[in-house]
């Protein structure tokens, strides 16, 4: 058997013969070619796998996002807490500083240590507008800034007092005995050795031979040993020219250099040096030059 094909145009003439044996192939290949062509390019199988895969993979993710969501959920409680406690911190340190500044006697105005209505519902809002980072964030800082001003503040406020407490403490009052009486008085008196007028520089206060001596302000010792007619002595310096001395102890306490504090047992009472009996003699000396301490002595203490 043998196929012919004729191609005639004008211009040319072509002529195509086609035997047996090559159009049963030619045949053979175009239903080779049908059937690939509409074969599926996957089996049901493979299909099945792929969407078990994908359902697969889509699981996972839903269960990451849950934990993300439970996560969040989590870090969001700890943050409304965290501004819990910033919240009643500040509560604290103006509870804290209205009070210092009652008992300091200062301005209440001069300090903002008052409750901001603000601040109530500072939580609250954070609740409602959790899910909004931004503001959160922002009022997180804002009660951060109140929390830093007001340390401030009491930092300011602890200078003051500790100030007023220091001129408080250093401020002679009182006397520099806890029992006895007072025997002999500043100025010119009849000396009991020599039974001369002589100048008398200071008070002396008698009592029971070991009865404490105190100091009657605060302040640096700058003697604390032997001086010829003091006996055992005792002298503290209590700033602006201002020294007080303590004479005829029969034992000290401190020693140079130490720091005392008004009303401190600094000696025991005795009858050292320049002296007929057991008593403190005792001297208020300004800017060098002895001073009569008795307005001292009955100076108010504040």
């Amino acid at each position: 058997m043998k196929l012919t094909l004729l191609f005639k145009s004008n211009q040319a003439r072509f002529v195509l013969n086609i035997g047996k044996r090559k159009l049963l192939l030619a045949l053979l290949a175009t239903c080779g070619l049908f059937l690939v062509s509409s074969r599926s390019t996957h089996s049901p199988e493979e299909n099945i796998t792929r969407l078990q895969l994908a359902q697969s993979g889509l699981d996972h993710q839903a269960s990451e996002v849950n934990q993300l969501k439970l996560s969040t959920e989590q870090r969001m409680i700890g943050v409304m807490q965290k501004l819990a406690e910033m919240q009643s911190q500040i509560h604290h340190l103006d509870a804290l500083g209205a009070r210092l500044v009652e008992q300091a006697n200062l301005s209440p105005e001069e300090f903002s240590f008052t409750h901001t209505p603000s601040n109530e519902a500072l939580i609250a809002n954070s609740a409602v507008e959790g899910h909004e980072q931004d503001q959160l964030l922002s009022k997180i800082g804002a009660m951060l800034e109140q929390i830093e001003n007001k340390s401030q503040e009491l930092n300011a406020l602890e200078s003051i007092m500790f100030s007023h407490h220091i001129e408080q403490e250093r401020r002679l009052a009182g006397k520099p005995i806890s029992s006895g009486w007072l025997s002999s008085y500043y100025g010119v008196r009849k000396d009991p050795f020599t039974g001369k007028p002589a100048m008398h520089k200071g008070l002396d206060f008698a009592g029971k031979e070991g009865e404490p001596v105190l100091a009657t302000g605060a302040g640096i010792i700058t003697w604390s040993g032997s001086r010829y007619g003091y006996g055992e002595l005792v002298e503290i310096d209590h700033g602006d020219g201002l020294v007080t001395r303590y004479g005829h102890n029969k034992g000290i306490n401190v020693k140079i250099g130490d720091v005392v504090t008004k009303g401190q047992h600094i000696a025991v009472m005795g009858n050292t040096g320049r002296s007929t009996g057991a008593h403190v003699h005792y001297e208020v000396i300004r800017k060098g030059k002895q001073q009569d301490p008795l307005p001292y002595v009955y100076r108010k203490r504040s």
